[in-house]
Order: C-alpha cells, then structure tokens, then sequence
C-alpha cells in the first residue's frame, strides 16, 4: 500500500517535491496568448461598431474598413483585409457572408433614374 502512495505522487509525471519550472519558451508563448487575446478583444468591439451582419452586400467593404481602421488604432500598426478577415474567420462562418450569385444580379442591374419635373419647380410666394 505504501507503492500505491508513491504513484499519487507521480501521476502528474512530476513529484510533489520536484520544483516546477515553467519552460524557457513557455514565457514568449504566453506573451504572445495574451496579444492573441487582446486582439480579439478589440475585434469583437469593433464588432460592437461595425455589426458583422454588414459584411455581406454592399457594405462589406465599408465594414472591413472600419474593422482595419479600429485595429489599426488600437494597437498602432498596419492590419490588412486578410488579416482582419482571418481573425473574422474564428468567430463567423465568412463563406455564409459570400454573395450569391442572384445578389450579385440584383446589385449589377441598371435601372433608369430621374427626378421628377415637380422638382425642378420653384415655388412662387
């Protein structure tokens, strides 16, 4: 019964006397967690801002923008639409934000436009 104590002490891999040191890389991964972290932080603030509902049809590219902007002062370096897209990526099912084909029919159609001619009347007082 005594053996049987010795593996509880062991179960880990470690002794409960042995020192536990952390890993010398552990220091730089753990840094680099925590900006990870920021960094989606901020982006789901900027979601706050710019809804991700937007990002299909004719404001996506507006709402990209505004998503590179906000990273781009938070954390003062240059975000391209790929990074920010990629960070899009964990959090959304962006081939669900892809146009169809039908919406690109219906954002390519030309229709003709004027103003009505009352517009172009002054009023006489």
């Amino acid at each position: 019964m005594a053996g049987g104590g010795g593996r509880e002490e062991e179960q880990d891999g470690m002794s409960v006397h042995s020192p536990c040191k952390a890993a010398p890389s552990s220091a730089s991964s753990l840094r680099k967690e925590q900006s990870q972290v920021e960094l989606e932080l901020k982006l789901l603030e900027a979601l706050a801002i710019y809804p991700p509902a937007k990002l299909r049809g004719v404001h996506r590219h507006f709402v990209l923008y505004g998503l590179m902007e906000y990273l781009q002062r938070s954390f003062g370096r240059q975000f391209s639409s790929s990074d920010v897209l990629q960070l899009l990526d964990r959090f959304y099912d962006l081939e669900m934000l892809k146009p169809h084909d039908e919406d690109v029919e219906i954002l390519n159609q030309e229709e003709e436009f004027s103003l009505p001619q009352s517009f172009f009347v002054k009023e006489e007082s």
